[in-house]
């Protein structure tokens, strides 16, 4: 792919920059601002989680049971949104073969319109039906279905009917294929994954809903079979199929028997200091801890139906998690009077090591969908050539011509820009949009509100301004730092405030960008992103390494945007009661991933006389509309397209606004034209080369 990112644009514009003499005795905060970060998601988690966990003790009766049941599946309707599609299933067996045993069906089938599950269905040799059946999900591999090949043809040996279908990113369903290296060019399927969730975030809803479609319309599809007993449907899935399967049993009441594999736990164990973090992309849902869920309510909103906790002591999500999560179920199982209907089954070794406890697996669904006993022993079974089990012609969907991938579905069902209400005024314009902000974004700072408590360090002459090292606490614990250069000249002078990814410590160096701006008569606040520094996991070299940090804000009912806003907001209002600054050029520069931050800030802040975006993108609809974007999670909003995007902000800002290389979805340098046809009737644009090492002072 050509071009270059969000990132990279701000990089170039610092790449000449040697770091300045240290702040000496100017210390920052303990940890980079991504650890604070985490620390301060973390703190808010465990809040969270807390008075969830009084909730559900408080629960005594039968009857609170089934009224948190309730409310825990109107919360889930309202974030997921999933929408049923309902009548018979369009469907095609493309191949049949008579195995030992059972007979094989590969399949695929569509669980929405145009867009189809790759699967093989196991059928039991002996007998005619009715089977009891189960649906089989598998965990995040390449391989997909193909991997639990194996554990499906023992399930059909001992009685029952399988369907195992590929998850979406997975085994004839992976999304970004590319042929040329045989491969998907976003990465493994937590990469597609995050690819999926990036793109649907801004629709509204939750990726995890054409997830958990693809189950449904499984369900239906055996629901439809003579040969399969409706009345005896169970579920299993390990690691991320473990997940869809936790969701479709508490979602889908046909599901009688559920075992779920290297899934359960609870966010205060997955959360804490030195656990493994959030979850992959469909396994977080936005809001989820801050709406009072935890993990455990999928189990229990599948209660009293039978239910198996499936965990392995050495996995890497914490076995005492999974304990404390079984524990919590099994106590809401009891008071409704199915405490003999969960089971926990533990079993060594890490993730996904499942062999030795297999037979209890399958005993499990022999009790609960057969209604007999006994663990049969695990037989080894040889996948051999994986292409008699393909569903397509070439082993991917995308290359058979198997209909539409997951992204031109989520186009397909994105909404469309909001009505804008007619006569609407200017002045009606920004409320509008600041009260869309405050929703869509969850900014908590007030624009004028009172400045917070700032420690400002002895400043240290440099030539031609004087600099020191500020700091506040955007919450408690949470510190935020930035250095101020102040120019030499008296009087109250133009003040900016800066927002940029690249270090700090570069910016006062000789020729630097305090040097060039305090020269031409300006002060310069440069604000440390918030979570800036620091990594975690790259799920895929495309969605960057905000991708799990993004994962834990949402959950807490935080964004990346909303949290810098508000550092912002709270920044410029420090500055206003400084006696150097000139209050009516008060600007803010954002750069980069930042830039969408100073457009929001604009808009909400009628202190701002001027904003500029500096290497940013234009709009929010191109995560949808484009096959791939980059470095979505730092500045992608929930259902933002559901209230605005960032071309109604830039025209809410008129002639406040300098758009300075603006760029596409892929970090591309738009040209003027695409620029005119995204903001038609905007300011030109000032376009300079990305090479410039320093960002000029604004000519204002």
């Amino acid at each position: 792919m050509k071009g270059y990112s969000r990132r990279s644009a701000a990089a170039a514009a610092f790449a000449l920059l040697l770091a300045a003499p240290p702040l000496s005795a100017q210390a920052p905060a303990q940890g980079n601002a991504r650890d604070r970060l985490i620390e301060h998601l973390t703190s808010l988690a465990r809040v969270q989680a807390a008075k969830r966990a009084a909730t559900v003790a408080a629960i005594a009766t039968a009857e609170d049971a089934r009224l948190r049941q309730v409310r825990v599946r109107a919360l889930l309707d309202e974030m997921i949104r999933l929408e049923r599609v309902t009548g018979p299933v369009a469907f095609e067996v493309t191949g049949r073969s008579e195995e030992e045993g059972y007979r094989l069906e590969n399949l695929w089938y569509e669980s929405l319109p145009g867009y189809r599950v790759t699967a093989n269905l196991y059928v039991p040799s002996e007998g005619k039906g009715p089977f009891p059946a189960i649906i089989t999900q598998p965990g995040h591999g390449i391989d997909g279905r193909l991997g639990g090949h194996g554990f499906a043809v023992n399930l059909a040996r001992a009685g029952f009917m399988v369907l195992a279908i590929d998850i979406v990113g997975e085994g004839e369903r992976i999304q970004h294929y590319d042929p040329e290296i045989g491969a998907s060019k976003v990465g493994r399927p937590t990469g597609e994954h995050s690819m999926a969730f990036g793109q649907a975030l801004p629709t509204g809803g939750h990726v995890s809903r054409f997830f958990i479609q693809d189950a449904i319309r499984g369900v239906d599809l055996l629901m439809a079979r003579a040969d399969v007993d409706d009345q005896r449907i169970g579920a299993f899935g390990c690691s991320g199929g473990g997940t869809i399967t936790a969701y479709l049993a508490a979602i889908d009441p046909r599901i009688k028997a559920t075992a779920t594999a290297c899934y359960v736990n609870d966010f205060d164990h997955l959360l804490a200091p030195g656990g493994p973090g959030p979850q992959d992309a469909e396994q977080s849902i936005p809001f989820f801890l801050e709406r009072g869920l935890d993990l455990p309510d999928w189990i229990e909103a599948a209660a009293p139906r039978p239910y198996a906790v499936v965990s392995t002591t050495g996995d890497m999500f914490p076995i005492a998690g999974a304990r404390a999560a079984y524990a919590e179920a099994r106590r809401f199982y009891e008071i409704l009077g199915a405490g003999d209907r969960i089971t926990m089954i533990e079993g060594p070794g890490g993730h996904g090591n499942l062999a030795p406890i297999a037979p209890k697996i399958i005993g499990f669904f022999n009790r609960w969908l057969k209604d007999t006993s006994g663990e049969p022993a695990l037989q080894s079974i040889v996948t051999g050539d994986p292409t008699r089990l393909w569903a397509t012609p070439t082993g991917q969907l995308v290359t058979s011509g198997g209909g539409e991938t997951l992204r031109t579905v989520i186009a397909r069902e994105a909404p469309q820009p909001p009505e804008v209400p007619q006569g609407e005024t200017a002045q009606a314009r920004l409320e509008r949009l600041r009260i869309a902000i405050r929703d869509i974004a969850r900014t908590q700072v007030a624009p004028g509100a009172p400045a917070p408590a700032v420690t400002e360090a002895q400043a240290e002459s440099r030539d031609g301004y004087a600099l020191s090292r500020i700091g506040f606490d955007a919450a408690p614990g949470l510190r935020v730092e930035g250095l101020y250069a102040r120019a030499a000249t008296r009087g109250r002078r133009p003040t900016m405030l800066f927002l940029a990814n690249q270090p700090q410590t570069a910016l006062s160096a000789p020729n630097g960008l305090f040097e060039r701006w305090t020269q031409a008569g300006w002060n310069v606040l440069a604000l440390e992103p918030r979570g800036a520094g620091g990594t975690e996991e790259a799920k895929s070299p495309l969605t960057g390494d905000w991708t799990l940090l993004s994962l834990r804000a949402l959950l807490v009912g935080r964004t990346p945007i909303g949290m810098r806003t508000d550092d912002a907001l709270a920044a410029l209002s420090w500055l206003a009661t400084r006696a150097e600054v000139d209050p009516s050029r008060l600007e803010i520069y954002g750069v980069g991933a930042l830039a969408p931050v100073a457009l929001h800030v604009g808009v909400l802040d009628p202190r701002v006389t001027a904003v500029t975006s500096d290497g940013g993108i234009l709009r929010y609809r191109d995560f949808v509309a484009r096959p791939l974007s980059r470095d979505m999670a730092e500045v992608n909003l929930p259902a933002v397209l559901t209230r605005y995007d960032l071309p109604d902000l830039i025209a809410a800002l008129g002639p406040k606004v300098r758009l300075v290389n603006p760029v596409n979805s892929v970090g591309e340098p738009l040209r003027p034209d695409d620029i005119a046809a995204i903001l038609p009737g905007a300011p030109r644009p000032i376009l300079r080369s990305p090479r410039d090492p320093i960002l000029p002072p604004p000519s204002r």
